[in-house]
């Protein structure tokens, strides 16, 4: 989710638009691209690195900012994902119960990111992160989630306790899964469908990669830095279908 901070930004920008705001810092966000993914992208996997960080590394398609906004579906059909369904709740109150399959950790990545953000606070993402992540893995002070809601909280001019007036739901539309490392590593994507409503509402695409480890009996976001990020793009377009993403269906 490291493009979370700018592109989330972007949908409050077109909220302070229609409810005639100004909101400079948050406008000057979304005009520069974030330089830390741009030289992640054109890395290479090095000699000596482990098969998980060189999967991690390894370079995803981009586009623009624009395709993360609303934009005409392609005629054309995407591929499809089945996704189990939870069985239970977990910590934090996400949905769990995945099995231990690729397509159980896309599903479990999706239950963990609606939650934290569908709680509209900083202590609610921070809550889900710190039940959700392996040793090793982002925390409360470093996952991309945390920085995206506070950008968000401090563009509309919330507290880190949100507000009533703000409302945010959360669709995993599309997913993709990079690769895997035996049966208890993952590296995957979700692109959510954020609909923001401050006084007016608006419609974005926010991708997510992730590392996932089997820990225990259930899918965790994994040791090490965050992926390099996967494009956010609208779901169904015909960017989506170029970069890769693929129809989430739940079974």
């Amino acid at each position: 989710m490291r493009l979370l901070v700018v592109l989330v930004v972007s949908a409050v920008v077109a909220l302070a638009v229609l409810a005639g705001l100004v909101l400079a810092v948050a406008g000057r966000l979304t005009q520069e691209p974030d330089e830390r993914d741009a030289a992640r992208q054109t890395a290479a996997p090095s000699p000596g690195m482990s098969r998980h960080d060189a999967l991690a590394v390894a370079p995803m398609p981009t586009a623009d900012p624009d395709d993360a906004l609303p934009g005409p579906l392609s005629r054309q059909a995407a591929g499809v994902l089945e996704l189990p369904r939870a069985t239970g709740v977990g910590p934090a109150d996400v949905p769990t119960g995945f099995p231990r399959t690729p397509e159980g950790s896309l599903a479990q990545l999706a239950a963990i990111d609606v939650t934290a953000m569908q709680s509209g606070s900083m202590d609610g993402v921070r809550r889900v992160i710190a039940e959700w992540a392996a040793p090793g893995g982002p925390t409360p002070e470093t996952w991309s989630g945390v920085d995206g809601m506070a950008s968000l909280l401090s563009a509309a001019e919330l507290s880190g306790a949100g507000s009533p007036q703000l409302a945010i739901v959360i669709r995993p539309v599309m997913g993709l899964i990079k690769g895997t490392v035996g049966e208890d590593f993952v590296v995957v994507c979700v692109n959510l469908e954020f609909t923001v409503t401050v006084e007016k509402t608006s419609r974005i695409a926010i991708a997510d990669c992730q590392r996932m480890a089997w820990v225990g009996d259930r899918w965790v976001i994994g040791p090490g830095e965050e992926p390099v990020p996967a494009p956010s793009v609208w779901p169904g377009t015909e960017a989506a279908i170029a970069a890769g993403w693929r129809d989430l269906r739940h079974v």
